[in-house]
């Protein structure tokens, strides 16, 4: 299996590079993500656990669905794939809803946040998906509050903004 190849970006998110994602990982080199959060028609928000098998925030709670930008890919493109690799979601065109700078708590990931609307089914890729569950808004504040290193780093910040801006939509 060949190693993911990224873009390796400068503090304007502009592309100055590629590396292979272990170097960017190790190096702290600025890159780019997505994290899609997956809505049902009762308002709920799906939660995946991150399999014990990724190298990072193993068995921590996490973005329904969340991925790096490969090389030469563009933010909606990736957001796409990574609904059909990681929930099955063939076709999904999830819409953006913010963007976070990269920072400590997204490891130097450019962040652009999607939302979509969907009840699934779906099928979760074990590589990366340990389980899923879905929770109230209101639920998922309480449990993150309640238990933080359950969760994620860049979970944790995405759903800080994703609420905040929740509450200005109205």
């Amino acid at each position: 299996m060949t190693e993911d190849i990224f873009d390796v970006v400068n503090d304007r998110d502009e592309p100055v590079g590629r590396a292979p994602r272990r170097e960017v990982h190790a190096r702290g080199l600025l890159h780019r993500a997505v994290h899609i959060l997956v809505f049902d028609g009762s308002g709920r928000v799906f939660l995946q656990k991150r399999s014990l098998r990724k190298d990072t925030c193993p068995g921590r709670w996490d973005s329904s669905c969340s991925g790096h930008v490969d090389a030469g890919e563009e933010y909606d493109h990736a957001a796409s794939r990574e609904l059909q690799e990681e929930l099955g979601l063939a076709g999904a065109r999830p819409v953006r809803w913010f963007r976070l700078d990269a920072c400590v708590e997204t490891a130097g990931e450019f962040t652009w946040v999607y939302r979509l609307r969907s009840a699934g089914p779906f099928v979760l890729h074990p590589d990366e998906i340990d389980g899923g569950e879905w929770l109230a808004p209101a639920e998922v504040s309480r449990r993150v509050a309640a238990r933080p290193d359950d969760y994620a780093p860049a979970f944790r910040l995405v759903w800080t903004r994703a609420v905040a801006l929740a509450g200005r939509e109205g």
